[in-house]
C-alpha cells in the first residue's frame, strides 16, 4: 500500500491555493515518521493548534500510529476523516489538514477562528423592554443565540452552500413537526436553483426566494433579533441564517407583521393595540397625505373649510411653481436630505438633516419658492412613514405615485390608486400564505394578534395563516 509523500502533497496544495500569503504548513519528523499540517493561518486559532495538536505530538514517547492521532494525541477539537479531493475545501473552511507518510488516511481538524463582534442591541430594532441581543456576522454565534432559546430536539438546522466562489453557508432553521413540510421543500428547491458567484449578505439571496421578484412589495421577513426569530419559528415559519450577515430572513411573510413590534409583547396588551392603530394611521398618512392635499388644492377646494382655504390661498399666492411642482419639489428635497444624512458620518449627518430641514425649509418659504402648508404636509408624511420603518422603501415609491395621481386626477385618482393597491395585495401571496391575512381571507383565530392584540394566555393556537402542522400552542 502506498502512503503519502507529505512534502509533495503540501507543494500541490500550495500551488492549488496560488501560494497565498496566509498559506501555512508545518512538518513533524521523528524516527522516519513524517506528519504534515496544512492550514490558512489567517482563519485558524494558532494558539489552540500549538497546544492541542502540535505539542502533544511533539512530546509523545514512542511510535505514532494513526489511531493514536485520532483517539489520544489530538484532544479538545473537532476531528473528522477527509477525502483527498476535499482537502482544498476543508482548508478554506478553516480546518487543519493532517497528512502522514505512514497512512493513506487524512484528518481534518476544526480550528476556525476569525474576528467577530459581540452580540449587542441592533441599531434597527431598539427596545424599551425585552432582550437586547442582536445577531452578528458570524453564523456559529447566530446559531448559538437561537439554540440558547430553543432547547428542543425538534429544532432543525441544516446548512447548504450558495455561491460558486464564496461558498457561503446558509442555515435553514425550523421546528420539525410545526413548520410546513411543503414550505421547507419549496425553500430548499429555490436555494438549490441559485446560480451566483458570490453571496455577501442575506439580501443577495432574498430576491431569488421571492415568488414575484419584480414586485414593489416586501415578500420576505427580516430581523436582527434572535427573540423575534424564535417567536416566528414557534409560529411555524422557516428562518434562513446567512453567514457574514446579521440579518436573518423569515418565511413566509405577511403584511401585518410590519405593524407588529417586539415591544408589543413586553407591554400591556391594551397599549399595544393602541400603538398598532397609530402605526396603521401613520401608514395611511404617509401614503396619501401629499397626494390628497394636492387633489384638494387643485380640484376639490370647495370641500375645504373656508378659513383653511383662505390660509392656503394667502400662502400660495405669488409662488413661481404650480401646486403639483411645488409638492414634487418639497418631496424630492426631503428625500435628498434623507439620503445625504444616511451617507455622511454620524456627527455630520445629524447636523445636515437639522440644517437642511430648518434652514432650507424656512428660507424656501421666506423666499417665496414654497408654501408653509406644503412643507408641513410633506414633512408630516415623511415623519409618519417611520411609524413602520420596515415598509419605508415601498411607501416612499407609492408616495410619489399618489402625488402624480392626486395632481393629475384628483380624488378619483387617489381612490382608484388605493383600490388598485388593495386589490393587488389581496391577490398576493408569500409561499401560499395570503399577504393580507388574517383579514383577507378572514381567519378568526389569527385576529387575536393582528391590529388588536389579546393577552398571551388567549393565544392558544399558532397562526393558521402559515399552515403549521401542529395547531395548538397551549
Amino acid at each position: 500500500m502506498s502512503y503519502f509523500n507529505v512534502e509533495k502533497e503540501i507543494n500541490k496544495l500550495k500551488k492549488s491555493l496560488n501560494e497565498s500569503v496566509d498559506f501555512s504548513y508545518r512538518y513533524f519528523k521523528k524516527d522516519g515518521q513524517i506528519i504534515g499540517f496544512v492550514y490558512l493561518k489567517s482563519i485558524i486559532d494558532s494558539q489552540l493548534f500549538s497546544s492541542a495538536i502540535y505539542y502533544p505530538i511533539q512530546t509523545y514517547k514512542g511510535k505514532i500510529t494513526f489511531d493514536n492521532l485520532k483517539n489520544d494525541l489530538i484532544k479538545c477539537v473537532d476531528i473528522k476523516d477527509a477525502k483527498k479531493e476535499d482537502m482544498i475545501k476543508e482548508i478554506l473552511d478553516g480546518r487543519v489538514i493532517l497528512l502522514s507518510n505512514f497512512s493513506n488516511e487524512i484528518l481534518s481538524i476544526d480550528l476556525l477562528k476569525f474576528p467577530t463582534r459581540s452580540p449587542s442591541e441592533p441599531p434597527t430594532s431598539p427596545v424599551i423592554q425585552g432582550p437586547r441581543e442582536g445577531f452578528v456576522e458570524d453564523l456559529q454565534t447566530n446559531v448559538t443565540l437561537i439554540r440558547r432559546r430553543v432547547k428542543s430536539q425538534d429544532l432543525v438546522m441544516d446548512v447548504v452552500r450558495v455561491g460558486s466562489l464564496t461558498q457561503t453557508k446558509v442555515c435553514i432553521t425550523y421546528l420539525k413537526g410545526i413548520a410546513s413540510k411543503k414550505i421547507v421543500k419549496q425553500i430548499r428547491e429555490k436555494l438549490s436553483k441559485i446560480k451566483i458567484d458570490g453571496v455577501l449578505d442575506s439580501y443577495n439571496i432574498l430576491f431569488y426566494l421571492e415568488n414575484r421578484p419584480g414586485s414593489l412589495f416586501k415578500q420576505i421577513g427580516n430581523t436582527e433579533k434572535p427573540d423575534i426569530v424564535v417567536s416566528k419559528l414557534l409560529e411555524g415559519k422557516v428562518a434562513l441564517i446567512v453567514d457574514n450577515s446579521p440579518i436573518v430572513l423569515t418565511i413566509p411573510f405577511i403584511f401585518i407583521e410590519d405593524l407588529q413590534n417586539s415591544n408589543d409583547y413586553y407591554t400591556n396588551h391594551h397599549y399595544s393595540s393602541f400603538v398598532r392603530i397609530i402605526r396603521l394611521l401613520g401608514l395611511l398618512i404617509a401614503l396619501i397625505a401629499p397626494g390628497f392635499y394636492l387633489a384638494l388644492q387643485l380640484y376639490h377646494y370647495n370641500i375645504l373649510p373656508l378659513n383653511f382655504l383662505i390660509t392656503i390661498a394667502d400662502t400660495t399666492q405669488g409662488l413661481p411653481f404650480t401646486p403639483f411642482l411645488e409638492i414634487l419639489f418639497i418631496f424630492l428635497l426631503f428625500q435628498v436630505l434623507y439620503e445625504v444624512s444616511l451617507r455622511l458620518p454620524s456627527y455630520l449627518g445629524l447636523a445636515t438633516s437639522v440644517v437642511g430641514a430648518l434652514i432650507l425649509g424656512d428660507t424656501g418659504v421666506k423666499a417665496g419658492l414654497i408654501s408653509p402648508p406644503g412643507v408641513i404636509i410633506v414633512a408630516l408624511s415623511k415623519i409618519a412613514l417611520y411609524t413602520i420603518p420596515e415598509q419605508a422603501p415601498q411607501i416612499t415609491v407609492l408616495q410619489l405615485v399618489f402625488i402624480v395621481l392626486g395632481g393629475s386626477l384628483g380624488l378619483i385618482g387617489i381612490v382608484s390608486g388605493m383600490v388598485y393597491v388593495a386589490n393587488y395585495l389581496n391577490n398576493f401571496d408569500s409561499f401560499a400564505t395570503p399577504y393580507l391575512a388574517p383579514y383577507s381571507p378572514r381567519i378568526s383565530q389569527d385576529l387575536k394578534d393582528a391590529i388588536l392584540i389579546d393577552p398571551r394566555y388567549n393565544m392558544k393556537h399558532r397562526p393558521q395563516s402559515f399552515s403549521p402542522e401542529k395547531k395548538e400552542r397551549i
